[in-house]
This record gives structure tokens, sequence and C-alpha cells, in this order.
């Protein structure tokens, strides 16, 4: 049994039980600086306050935002289950608000150097993931590197996070250029929502798409959907400061509540919420099944 056979049956067996299967959405930017990982934390916290059980996967490499965020120094990261024999649930570290979180560690560029057992390994304790989460939040690296891309390409729903900062437009823009470009990007099986961060107010949020849409719509051809806005909140900065959440540092800021009304919309507004829900199997077996995806350009 050749490598990609192995991985169609781990997928074909997850997909057995659809239940079980988690939710996987992926949470990027253009550019760095703009509230990505914040976005990412806030909305696990509003999730796990639903009732679902979250885990977050740190996938900027190298950078540990997530951690320094939750003020939580993991013990393992997922270079420990690659190279050290750790288990899917030996890596996870509990934060704030019994949200889970994985590190990402450095040693992940080493995939596609890895031997079919190793690989096998690897799937089979992410795919215990659709276990243990009902929504697993993927934080991506800032920018369009190739592994930012892998990550996008292999997830059915993409949050991209931008802000009013011209750079911060254009650079969301060249982002999803490069990914509606991707080989093996399928825009029929992916959806992308944007979240207009650091704003004054809706209306600015609003514009803020709408001005982004247009040229996306015009030269793209890709269909993107506005999911929300948060505002500028100095409340939020307070709370990044103390490494603590804003959604329950002050859950009453005005950027917590925000971060609520998006969490809503996409536990109970989305359409495809079900449609999309491919599990973790399917989700890096679509990674590691390209014969080199991250590689240094």
């Amino acid at each position: 049994m050749d490598q990609a056979e192995s991985l169609r049956n781990i997928i074909k067996m997850n997909s057995q039980s659809p239940k079980n299967l988690a939710r996987v959405i992926t949470v990027t930017s253009g550019k760095g600086g703009v509230g990505k990982s914040n976005t990412a934390i806030n909305l696990a916290i509003q999730f796990r306050q639903m009732g679902q059980r979250v885990i977050i996967l740190d996938a900027d490499f190298g950078l540990a935002n997530i951690e320094v965020m939750f003020g939580t120094v993991p013990q393992h990261n997922l270079s420990d289950l690659i190279y050290k024999g750790k288990n899917i649930k030996e890596i996870i570290t509990w934060g704030p608000g019994e949200v889970g979180f994985i590190s990402g560690g450095s040693g992940i560029a080493g995939l596609s150097n890895l031997s079919r057992d190793y690989l096998m390994y690897i799937i089979q304790n992410l795919a215990e993931l659709d276990s243990i989460a009902d929504i697993v939040i993927v934080d991506t690296g800032a920018g369009i590197s190739d592994a930012v891309l892998e990550f996008l390409v292999a997830s059915g729903e993409i949050l991209l996070v931008t802000t009013p900062e011209p750079t911060s437009i254009t650079d969301s823009y060249s982002l999803l250029k490069a990914l509606n470009r991707h080989p093996r990007f399928s825009g029929e099986m992916s959806e992308i929502k944007v979240i207009a961060n650091k704003v004054e107010d809706e209306e600015e949020g609003m514009a803020l798409f709408t001005k982004l849409n247009a040229v996306v719509t015009r030269y793209l051809k890709l269909p993107v959907s506005y999911l929300g806005t948060v505002p500028q909140d100095a409340n939020l900065s307070k709370a990044v400061m103390q490494q603590m959440p804003i959604s329950l540092d002050n859950p009453g800021a005005k950027s917590a509540k925000a971060y609520q009304k998006i969490a809503e919309i996409l536990m109970y507004g989305s359409a495809l919420e079900h449609q999309n829900r491919r599990g973790m199997a399917a989700f890096f077996s679509h990674i590691i099944g390209n014969k080199n995806p991250f590689r240094q350009q």
C-alpha cells in the first residue's frame, strides 16, 4: 500500500462518522500586526462559551503568538509529536477559558522529508482531534509564504483579517491573488470571509470590505463575503499587555462584543458550516500530500 492510499484510507475511516469531524477554521492576514492572532484567540473563547470544545493550532511557526497572548508556556509542541513520539493529547496546552492550543514549533518544516510510517503516525494522531474538539482554529503566519498558502488551500473556511491601512488592504489582495493562482485551490470548496479590524465603526468596516471586494471581484473573480467588524478598543490593547483575551478580561468591552457577534454568525449563520467539515485527517493529508509544501523560496 502506497502513501497516498494509506492517507485515503485514514480519511475514509474518519469521514464515515461525520458527526465526529471537527470544523476547521483558518485565520489569516496579508501582513502582520493586523490582529490575526487576537481574532483567533477571542473567537476560540467565544466558541467555548457557547459550549464548543475548541483547539487552536498555532501555525505561525517559530513566533509562538498564541502562547504569548495566553501567558502560558507549553511543555510540548507539534515537533514533539513528529520527532519525539508524543501523542496528540500530550502536546495540547490548556489556556484561559478552557481553550486548548498546540504550538507549531519549527520542526514541521521537515514534514516533506519524513517517511511514510512517520506521516501515518502524524495523521492518525491529528485525526484524534476530531474526537477532542468540535472546532479547530488554525492561526497561520502572516503574509504570502508557501506554508501559509498550503494551510489556506487545505481549509474549507478562511477568515481574512484586514484593517483600513492601505498596506493591509493591498497585502490582503495580494494574498487572495496568490491563493487564487495556487494550482490546488478551489473557490468552490473554500469560503473566504473578511473581518474588518481596528475600524471606527460598522460603517467604516463595511466601506473597507467594499473597497477590497471591488478589486477582488474585478480582477480575481473570487467570491468573498463580509463577516463583521472589530472596532478600535483601548481595552483590547490593555488585555493584550496583561496576556489575557479581551473576551475574558473585559467581556463588556466593545471589541469583545464584536467577537461575540462574529462567533454567533459563524456558529449559527453559515450555510456551509456542515458542508465544510472535513476533519483534521483530511486537512493535514491535503497539506503533506504535496511533494514539498514547505519549501523555501
